[in-house]
C-alpha cells in the first residue's frame, strides 16, 4: 500500500467515525463560553473537585507530602506488615507515572502557553497542586477495594468502589451500570493512537526516516512483550525507565535553563503578570486560567481514576499509604516535569512566534526550544518522546485489560486476547492519523471521571474517618 493509498484509506476511515466523534465529543467536552474563551465543563468538574478533596482532606498535599516520600523511599515501612499485592510503592507510582507522564507532558504544555499566554504556567502548577488529593482520595479506594485472586493476582480500580458505594444505598443495578461505563471509557481510553503517532513524527522529522507501519509495529511489539508479563513485569520495566526518561528529559531542561539563566528571573516575573494580566489577547486572566487548568487536567488525569487501577496492585496492609503515594504523582507529573518544559519554552521564547494561535502544534515549539541551545538536542528529545511513548502504551494497556477483565472475567484468556488486540491496533497508530478517532478516544478517557467522582463524593465520609484512624494508629511515623 502506498503513501497516498494510506492517506485515502484513513480519509475515509476518519469520514466514517466523524459523525460518531463529534456526537459523543460534544456531550463530554460540552463547553461554555467565558469571556470569549471556551470552557469545557468537564474540566470544571474535576476542579471543583480537586478543591472540595484538598479541603476535605485538610490539606493532604502538604501535611502528608513528607510521608509520601518516606513511604517510597521505604525509610517508614517498618510499622506496615503483610498485606496482598504484588508491587512494591515505588513500582506502583512509577507504573502509574508511566501512564500520565508522557507526550502531554512535551506538547500540552506549549499549547497551554501559546493559546492561554505564559500565565497558564501559573494555573497549571496550581491544579497540579489541587490534583495531588485528588490522586489520594481514588488510590486509596482503590486499594481498599481491590479484589485479590485465587493466584494471587490483584483485580482493582475504580469500577469496584463505584459498584460498592451505590451497593449500599440500594441502587445496585445503577451502580453496576456505572461501573462498566466507567470500564468501558477505559478500555477505549486505552487505545492511545496519540502516543504511537506522534512519536513517529518526532522520529520521522529528526532522522528522515519514512517507516511508519515498521516504527509501530516495533514498538507495540516491545509494549507486548512487557504488559503480557502482567503487572510485575510493568512494574520492574517502569521502575526503571520512568527514572531513566525524568533524568534524561529533566537533565536536558535544566541545561537550557542554566544556558539562560540570566532570563530566568523575568520568565517567573512573566507568568505572575500574564496569570493575574488583563489583556485581551487569548482571554486576558480566564484564558491563561483555563488554559493552564485543561493542560494540566490532561497531563496528570487526577479524578479520572486511570492511575488508580495501577495502585491498587501495590502490596501493602493499609490502603491510606497508597494514597499517600499516588498523591506525588501530579506533583511530579505536573509541578516538576511541566513547569520544566514551561520554563524552557518561556525562557527560549519558543512560543513567541505560535502566541494566540488556535492551530498550534506543541511539539514544533518544543522541539524548536530545545533546539536553541544545540542542533542535536532534539535529539534527546526524540528519545525522551519514545520513552514517554512507550511507557505510556505500556500502563495504559495494562488499565484497559483491567477494565476489561471487570467486564469480562478475570481469566487469564480475557487478559491475553485483550492486550494482544490492543496492540495489533496500536501498531497501525503511526501509519495513519485519524483526528475523529483520537477525538473519541479522548472523549471515553475524560467520560471515566463523570462516575469517579461521583463515588468518591460519596465515599469522602468514609475515607476521611479511614484516614483519621491511619494517622491515629500510625501519629508518629506520618509526622516524621
Amino acid at each position: 500500500m502506498t503513501a497516498n493509498d494510506n492517506m485515502e484509506f484513513a480519509q475515509r476511515i476518519d469520514d466514517a467515525v466523524r459523525p460518531i466523534s463529534d456526537a459523543v465529543s460534544s456531550v463530554i467536552f460540552y463547553s461554555v463560553d467565558l469571556f470569549g474563551v471556551s470552557l469545557p465543563l468537564v474540566v470544571v468538574w474535576l476542579i471543583t473537585a480537586a478543591t472540595i478533596f484538598t479541603l476535605s482532606l485538610r490539606f493532604i498535599n502538604i501535611t502528608g507530602f513528607g510521608h509520601a516520600l518516606a513511604l517510597v523511599s521505604g525509610r517508614r515501612t517498618h510499622h506496615l506488615k503483610g498485606g496482598d499485592g504484588e508491587i512494591s510503592h515505588f513500582q506502583a507510582l512509577s507504573s502509574a507515572l508511566s501512564g500520565t507522564v508522557g507526550l502531554g507532558n512535551i506538547a500540552s504544555v506549549p499549547v497551554a502557553i501559546a493559546l492561554g499566554g505564559p500565565g497558564a504556567v501559573f494555573w497549571m502548577i496550581l491544579a497540579g497542586f489541587l490534583g495531588m488529593s485528588s490522586k489520594f482520595a481514588e488510590c486509596a479506594l482503590a486499594v481498599k477495594y481491590r479484589r485479590v485472586q485465587p493466584d494471587g493476582r490483584i483485580i482493582g480500580g475504580p469500577m469496584y468502589y463505584i459498584e460498592e458505594v451505590f451497593r449500599r444505598r440500594g441502587m445496585k443495578t445503577l451502580g453496576k451500570g456505572a461501573a462498566i461505563f466507567f470500564a468501558v471509557m477505559a478500555m477505549g481510553g486505552s487505545i492511545s493512537l496519540f502516543q504511537v503517532n506522534q512519536s513517529y513524527a518526532q522520529f520521522s522529522a529528526v532522522t528522515g526516516v519514512e517507516a511508519p507501519l515498521a516504527f509501530g509495529v516495533i514498538m507495540c511489539s516491545l509494549v507486548a512483550a512487557v504488559i503480557l508479563g502482567g503487572i510485575k513485569r510493568i512494574g520492574f520495566v517502569s521502575g526503571i525507565l520512568v527514572p531513566l526518561m525524568g533524568v534524561l528529559y529533566l537533565g536536558a531542561g535544566i541545561v537550557i535553563i542554566a544556558l539562560n539563566i540570566e532570563s530566568l528571573p523575568k520568565a517567573i516575573g512573566v507568568i505572575f503578570s500574564s496569570a493575574f494580566g488583563l489583556d485581551a489577547a487569548g482571554g486576558g486572566l480566564v484564558g491563561a486560567l483555563i488554559n493552564g487548568i485543561k493542560r494540566a487536567t490532561y497531563s496528570n488525569e487526577a479524578g479520572i481514576g486511570s492511575s488508580a487501577i495501577a495502585h491498587s496492585a501495590v502490596k501493602t496492609s493499609e490502603p491510606m499509604t497508597e494514597g499517600f503515594v499516588a498523591s506525588l504523582e501530579p506533583f511530579i507529573d505536573t509541578i516538576i516535569v511541566c513547569t520544566i518544559t514551561a520554563l524552557v519554552v518561556i525562557i527560549t521564547g519558543a512560543y513567541e512566534p505560535y502566541l494566540y494561535n488556535p492551530d498550534v502544534r506543541g511539539i514544533q515549539i518544543t522541539s524548536a526550544a530545545f533546539a536553541s541551545a544545540f542542533s542535536w538536542f532534539p535529539i534527546i528529545l526524540l528519545i525522551a518522546s519514545i520513552l514517554f511513548a512507550f511507557t505510556t502504551l505500556v500502563s495504559w494497556a495494562f488499565y484497559g485489560a483491567q477494565a476489561a477483565a471487570y467486564i469480562f472475567g478475570p481469566s487469564k484468556r480475557v487478559d491475553v486476547l485483550f492486550k494482544l488486540a490492543l496492540c495489533l491496533l496500536l501498531s497501525t497508530g503511526a501509519a495513519i492519523s485519524l483526528s475523529s478517532i483520537i477525538d473519541f478516544i479522548d472523549s471515553m478517557l475524560f467520560g471515566m471521571c463523570i462516575p469517579n467522582i461521583i463515588a468518591l463524593y460519596l465515599l469522602l465520609p468514609e475515607l476521611k474517618r479511614d484516614l483519621a484512624e491511619y494517622n491515629r494508629k500510625h501519629r508518629s511515623v506520618v509526622s516524621a
